[in-house]
């Protein structure tokens, strides 16, 4: 029998707003690891700590297999090295999501300046 503090399947799904398919293949590649009892699954606080963390991390634009391996890093190496990775991982994403931005910034201002003459026109 699991513990009280424990999720379903169904309400690991329903707290993170997950598909059931997503939350199989997390587990498929070994980003999250249940507890089973026979076909049925529970997760622990454990279990979801990780989820919030994926998900965050996948909010941010890391790929599942960074957030895999950074994951890892507590098991084998603890927290300060943990920590230590994650400030690495951000910074190189921040410059990524900077670059994004900035371009989406001038496809805006090119659109905008493409839209105003043609509104202009029509007024013409």
């Amino acid at each position: 029998m699991p513990e009280p503090d424990v999720l379903t399947f169904k309400e690991m799904c329903a707290r993170f707003d997950v598909t059931p398919r997503t939350l199989r293949y997390y587990e498929y590649i070994e980003l999250l690891s249940p507890q089973k009892e026979g076909r049925a699954r529970f997760y622990g606080p454990r279990e979801v700590a990780r989820m919030t963390l994926i998900l965050r991390g996948r909010r941010f634009g890391f790929s599942l297999e960074e957030l895999r391996q950074w994951l890892d890093i507590y098991d084998k190496k603890g927290t300060e090295e943990q920590s230590r990775v994650w400030v690495e991982l951000a910074d190189r994403q921040l410059k990524v999501l900077q670059e994004q931005y900035d371009e989406l910034a001038g496809t805006i201002d090119d659109l905008r300046e493409l839209r105003d003459q043609v509104a202009k026109s029509l007024d013409s």
